[in-house]
């Protein structure tokens, strides 16, 4: 199951509802016919839980008979596409919704009450995102969650209600209309608890903690392999200067001090500069190995 049906299934699942959430999923995915017996409205969703709820909105809140229905989409996956089908007091609830100026081109925004009231505001984001909202795979490491609108002014309508409630949204043209979007972690967690879907947002966070914590310790391993790398390449340098100052004027023509430290260098390819300066007998400083190598390797230099 993806993130965003996650999300929607437990959208789904909150007992509380209000007629902006209703408004937010027809204004998104409703579509207006006209027969000899007055006004139709088809509300259309692919998924068949989503068709149900607004079967019951509509139910709950009117005196309309709605029907489902579906068909299956021209494509080799054949998905099934729901269409929630309303074709009495579709005026009625167009009216009360303040969305007959939507519909015939008047007003494509979001009412204001709706923009105003943090209630309302709530339950039309919720709305817009079970209509056509998405959220990219959070374990991916792109954050992004998107709701489509097909009028640019009621995507920057819908930005202008996310950013009410402190989040960074954007709009961005879209070949058939335009896209409402989130990119930061952090706002798309709080999308979550705007809308109240809580379990979503903890899933999320711990996806993103995890993968964070599994990239860190990737980083600090590849550090430690890089630094590996380089001390080995550091130490074969000065093991191959010690050898040729042994096969040209021998070992004993370098310092004590020198020949200390050579000797563990040999002993022990592998060591750090920390490592040998804890097997010699003397106390010496991490930069008195440093200097001594680099007085070995120049002693070779000279050869």
């Amino acid at each position: 199951m993806s993130f965003t049906t996650t999300v929607k299934e437990e959208l789904l699942g909150l007992s509380i509802h209000d007629k902006s959430e209703l408004s937010a999923i027809i204004k998104l995915s409703g579509n207006l016919g006209l027969t000899s017996n007055g006004l139709t409205l088809s509300i259309t969703s692919e998924n068949a839980k989503i068709a149900r709820h607004i079967y019951q909105l509509i139910e709950c809140y009117y005196t309309s008979q709605p029907e489902i229905k579906y068909h299956y989409k021209t494509n080799l996956r054949k998905n099934r596409v729901y269409t929630v089908f309303v074709d009495s007091d579709v005026e009625t609830i167009l009216a009360d919704l303040q969305l007959a100026d939507s519909f015939f081109g008047l007003e494509t925004g979001i009412e204001t009450h709706i923009l105003e009231d943090d209630n309302s505001g709530r339950g039309y984001l919720k709305g817009a995102f079970l209509a056509t909202g998405t959220i990219r795979e959070p374990d991916s490491g792109k954050y992004q969650l998107e709701v489509f609108s097909v009028y640019q002014d009621h995507a920057e309508d819908l930005a202008s209600l996310m950013q009410k409630f402190m989040l960074d949204a954007k709009v961005i043209a879209h070949k058939s209309g335009a896209v409402t979007y989130l990119q930061k972690a952090e706002d798309i967690m709080d999308f979550l608890l705007v809308v109240g879907a809580l379990q979503a947002k903890e899933a999320f966070e711990e996806i993103k903690i995890l993968r964070e914590t599994r990239n860190d310790l990737n980083r600090a391993n590849n550090a430690e392999t890089a630094n590996i790398a380089r001390t080995v390449t550091a130490s074969m340098k000065t093991i191959n200067n010690i050898i040729k100052i042994m096969d040209t004027v021998g070992f004993d023509s370098l310092s004590s001090d020198l020949r200390q430290v050579a000797k563990v260098r040999l002993a022990h390819p592998d060591y750090s500069i920390q490592q040998i300066a804890d097997s010699l007998d003397i106390t010496i400083t991490k930069s008195g190995v440093n200097h001594r190598l680099r007085k070995i390797n120049q002693i070779a230099d000279e050869l």
